[in-house]
């Protein structure tokens, strides 16, 4: 897979910088609302076609990811996808990054944040994940983020309205006020069940973790197996912090909440 350049000021496919412009958030609301009941490959081929080489994702090889990887192959394969490789990844993570670019030709690349584990952890008199995790979170993926969306106009991400409170909010277009840029969901209104059908029908290289108790996997100190009796696919993050989300599907558009 090729990666266009990235520049510094965001440009939609003809080169125009996208501003949420009353005009523009009109088209994004038709659009979405359009797209409600389109497949993930439709909505995907919508987005690249509408932005071109402006069109990123951030995948974190989630079950979603790993779906919406296998329908860029086909329908959009120069897109350009990152991963926000913290440092703290699980070793399964990494390992299926590999097995995507085999099967797929995918290549995903892996943006890692200034300071590398030992010298972040340095800095901050032991590991941050343990006394701030919401500075972790912010520090090694969100600042990540806004580099790897320089010189986009959309970004894709994998969520599911059914995973959370606040992603059952999330519209199939938007604009996405905390990033400054459009943000496509090709799986908003897709349920688990579909997704995890998808997957093993049309055998789609995913995590082995899922099949041992975890469901949703993000680093592995603030990631654990879900026990019995917990139905909530998201439990097993950042266990008993009461946060639940890393920030960059959060719906409050404050700088650094809700991470």
């Amino acid at each position: 897979m090729s990666h266009a350049t990235m520049n510094s000021t965001p440009t939609s496919q003809n080169g125009m910088t996208l501003e949420p412009t009353p005009e523009l958030l009109e088209e994004l609301a038709e659009a979405s609302a359009r797209l409600e009941t389109a497949t993930p490959e439709e909505i995907i081929a919508w987005g690249a076609e509408r932005f071109g080489s402006g069109l990123t994702m951030a995948t974190a090889f989630g079950p979603e990811g790993c779906l919406i990887l296998s329908i860029l192959s086909r329908v959009a394969p120069e897109t350009y996808v990152f991963n926000l490789d913290t440092g703290y990844q699980f070793q399964a993570t990494l390992d299926l990054r590999d097995r995507i670019a085999e099967k797929y030709g995918l290549e995903v690349e892996m943006l890692r944040p200034e300071l590398s584990v030992p010298e972040y952890e340095a800095a901050h008199d032991g590991p941050l994940y343990v006394s701030n995790p919401n500075q972790c979170c912010f520090d090694r993926k969100i600042k990540v983020l806004h580099r790897g969306l320089a010189g986009r106009t959309a970004w894709m991400s994998g969520i599911r309205r059914d995973q959370s409170a606040d992603r059952a909010q999330a519209a199939i277009v938007g604009w996405d006020k905390k990033f400054n840029l459009v943000k496509i969901s090709p799986l908003a209104n897709s349920t688990k069940q579909e997704v995890w059908g998808r997957i093993v029908k049309e055998e789609v290289p995913y995590n082995p973790m899922h099949d041992q108790g975890y469901p949703s996997i993000g680093c592995w100190p603030c990631t654990r197996a879900v026990i019995d009796g917990e139905t909530d696919e998201r439990a097993g993050r950042w266990s008993g912090t009461g946060k639940t989300e890393c920030g960059l599907h959060s719906i409050d558009q404050q700088e650094g909440s809700g991470i």
